[in-house]
């Protein structure tokens, strides 16, 4: 079968690739473009794309003659996939979750540290060679240790976060799910509304997946919930959060700060959050590790391959 590759992957998955099938990989870092994905539609059995390649409803219905039968998305995330159309169209879509969920719950312990203790702010006042040495009472943080986390979302990245944060910290753990959750790992309290959730803790950690359900979620009046003094944390997908409710809670003090891996335009960052101190902002971290790149590259190389040996596929979605 004939197996198109939409972005560079590690080699060890880009060897493995070669093994199995007849591979051809884009060497382009950037998304694909529309024209793009079409033709990959049209010219390949399996195409394995990832964040960003956007496989709409129109997107299958530009296809001549599509050879197309299965997208092995490389991530758990899959909303820039329309799998509804994709299944109209006869075609299977996989995913890649359990490899990344402890990397992207590192990055939210990242985030909560960093945002809480400033430290993205005192290493610019370091390299800019503005440090006038240590006083008792400069860039007071928020200390963790203790303090009440709320978890939005309680999935496998949500419960990862959860025992972090429980173990590691001592913090007592409050949560948010559309449904029951029977067994969060650790000791937590489900609370009935999401604005509840928001409102208890000194510390919020976004976890939801992306999509259309959960858009601007933690919208203005979301925000509006939370504790002068919290600190919000987004892991999840850029437009989970309104950006611009954020903003104007950051520029307003509303709240105490906020930890940013994901963007509601990515990879478009707002000049007024780049220009405040009270966000940390990384380029989508989550799970830029090789070891964890490479897993999800395995995990998405093991949906292609039972599904091309006619097998039922370990994670579709």
């Amino acid at each position: 079968m004939k197996l198109f590759v939409s972005r560079p992957l590690p080699d060890a998955v880009l060897e493995r690739a070669r093994a199995h099938f007849d591979m051809v990989h884009r060497t382009e870092t950037l998304p694909m473009s529309q024209a793009e994905c079409v033709a990959a539609l049209e010219g390949y059995d399996i195409v394995l794309p990832t964040l960003g390649d956007l496989y709409r409803a129109e997107t299958f219905a530009a296809a001549k003659d599509m050879r197309c039968r299965m997208l092995a998305n490389f991530g758990v995330g899959y909303n820039h996939i329309d799998v509804a159309a994709a299944c109209a169209a006869g075609i299977a879509v996989t995913n890649t979750p359990g490899a990344v969920t402890d990397a992207t719950a590192d990055i939210a312990l990242t985030l909560i540290l960093m945002s809480a203790r400033r430290a993205a702010e005192g290493e610019r006042l370091v390299r800019a060679g503005q440090w006038a040495g240590w006083h008792p009472t400069q860039m007071l943080g928020l200390h963790v240790t203790g303090k009440t986390v709320a978890i939005i979302g309680m999935g496998r990245i949500g419960k990862a976060i959860a025992r972090r944060c429980h173990h590691g910290f001592g913090m007592e753990v409050v949560f948010f799910n559309r449904s029951p959750v029977a067994d969060p790992g650790v000791p937590a309290r489900q609370v009935p509304t999401l604005h509840a959730a928001m409102a208890a803790a000194d510390i919020v950690v976004v976890a939801v997946p992306g999509g259309a359900e959960t858009r601007h979620l933690i919208d203005a009046t979301a925000i509006g919930a939370m504790r002068p003094h919290a600190h919000l944390v987004n892991i999840a997908r850029g437009d989970v959060v309104e950006e611009a409710a954020l903003i104007a809670a950051l520029e307003g003090g509303q709240i105490g700060g906020a930890g940013l891996d994901v963007y509601e335009r990515e990879p478009v960052v707002p000049e007024a959050l780049v220009r405040l101190d009270n966000v940390t902002l990384l380029p989508h971290l989550g799970t830029a590790a090789l070891e964890v790149r490479t897993a999800m590259g395995m995990m998405a190389l093991d949906n292609a391959i039972a599904f091309a040996e006619g097998r039922d596929l370990p994670n579709a979605v």
